[in-house]
């Protein structure tokens, strides 16, 4: 489970390149080819992001914060688990990316130019 986390907060805005996407550079919303929703603000270190599956009726959400070299995530999943992250980059592709997925399971992982383990 913490792969999905790691994915969502790896690139803080991820979203599907057919998006239809309206708004600003700080504040726009994006409806990708499932019909789901997501609300982007960016506030100078801080990114927002919240989404809705009109389908189901679900959201979640997830603010990203970045300060030197440290990136902190946090957010709540589809059925109300939170869950949050750390990166602390050391440069050369040298990262530790940890924190609590939304199972409550808490992930370590080390990267470096070869790979992640």
């Amino acid at each position: 489970m913490w792969r999905a986390a790691a994915l969502c907060f790896l690139s803080a805005v991820y979203i599907d390149a057919s998006a239809n996407c309206f708004g600003s550079e700080n504040f726009y919303t994006c409806t990708d080819e499932s019909g789901n929703r997501y609300s982007v603000s960016k506030f100078g270190n801080t990114t927002n992001v919240r989404g809705y599956n009109p389908d189901t009726g679900s959201t979640w959400n997830q603010r990203s914060s970045t300060f030197g070299n440290t990136t902190r995530t946090y957010g709540t999943d589809a059925d109300g688990n939170s869950w949050n992250s750390t990166i602390q980059n050391y440069g050369s592709g040298n990262r530790s990316i940890y924190g609590t997925d939304s199972d409550g399971n808490s992930f370590n992982v080390h990267c470096n130019q070869f790979g992640c383990y």
